[in-house]
């Protein structure tokens, strides 16, 4: 496979980007006082107004009633563990320090970007919170690039990203191509699917040949979510037989954490491929075709002693 030329950022010299300090200050337009009355109508407070040095956007700091904030309906599922350690941080140093990031959607508050603090300001019973209020609502669509406050695993981003695109097929007709930046990669559409239907699938062992071959649709986004279900289904029957043959492996008394990357591995026919571009439901049909021919008495201990590769699968 050719080596991918690396592309060099141009170094940027100091002070070129954005405004001076003194251009941050109040700003007035007819969107942003609009978007403060709703504000203070809502029961909430705004505090200030600036417009921010880098892209020179207008955003509000707010104070907002913590009974009118949800996070976007298409966010990945909240960690428990995430939220006690936040509890506990917050309570210990007396203060809420970390503002989140909000859009006013119908009369509330969405936060695309700080549902571990909003849940955690919730649970310790606090009247509101602090945001960061935003006027552009498209930025609820950003939230992968926006969500720093605790990693993605690969199953979070994926269902993430197929909900957004649920939203989105809902609201334009626009191509699902057109998303690069929201959806950042392809094949968390499709392994979206997957986990919606299976929750312990095993998505790491796939994503790899899925890179190669699965790419972003010219489709408008209700249709491209029908494809992406039909290539789901195909993915799910490949996992179907996949998870045969690991337990076949297993009754022979064969152990390892990545049984199912091997075998994918294995069945893989782009694997050692230099091809650029690929027909995915031909390179699904082979995959089932060697899957079901797998012949596991050819299968030594040592030969997944050798499997380093992939990370074990999400549970």
């Amino acid at each position: 496979m050719p080596r991918k030329k690396v592309v060099r950022r141009k170094k940027a010299a100091p002070g070129s980007i954005g405004l001076a300090a003194s251009g941050t200050r109040t700003v007035s337009t007819p969107e942003v006082a609009g978007l403060a009355a709703a504000v203070e109508a809502d029961g909430g407070a705004v505090l200030a107004t600036y417009v921010e040095p880098f892209g020179g956007k207008p955003i509000l700091l707010v104070a907002l009633p913590l009974d009118r904030v949800e996070p976007t309906p298409y966010q990945r599922d909240v960690s428990e563990t995430h939220v006690k350690r936040l509890m506990n941080v917050i309570e210990k140093i007396g203060c809420f320090l970390d503002p989140i990031v909000a859009i006013r959607e119908s009369g509330s508050y969405w936060t695309p970007n700080g549902n571990h603090r909003l849940q955690a300001m919730k649970k310790l019973g606090a009247r509101s919170v602090m945001a960061l209020l935003i006027p552009d609502a498209g930025l609820a669509f950003k939230i992968l690039a926006l969500n720093t406050e605790k990693a993605h695993n690969l199953r979070e981003k994926s269902l993430e990203v197929i909900r957004m695109a649920r939203a989105l097929g809902a609201t334009t007709s626009e191509k699902e191509s057109s998303f690069l930046f929201e959806f950042e990669e392809a094949p968390f559409l499709t392994l979206g699917l997957c986990y919606e239907q299976r929750p312990r699938f095993s998505g790491g062992a796939y994503q790899p040949v899925l890179k190669r071959m699965d790419d972003f649709l010219d489709l408008p986004v209700p249709k491209a979510l029908q494809e992406r279900a039909k290539r789901a289904a195909r993915l799910l029957d490949v996992d179907d037989a996949v998870s045969l043959v690991a337990n076949k492996l297993k009754e022979r008394g064969l152990t390892s954490p990545y049984l199912k990357p091997f075998v994918v591995a294995r069945v893989n026919p782009i694997r050692f491929s230099k091809a650029t571009s690929f027909d995915f439901d031909e390179v699904l049909e082979k995959m089932l075709a060697a899957a079901r021919r797998f012949n596991v008495d050819k299968v030594r201990q040592e030969d997944l002693a050798k499997t380093g590769g992939p990370p074990a699968p999400e549970e």
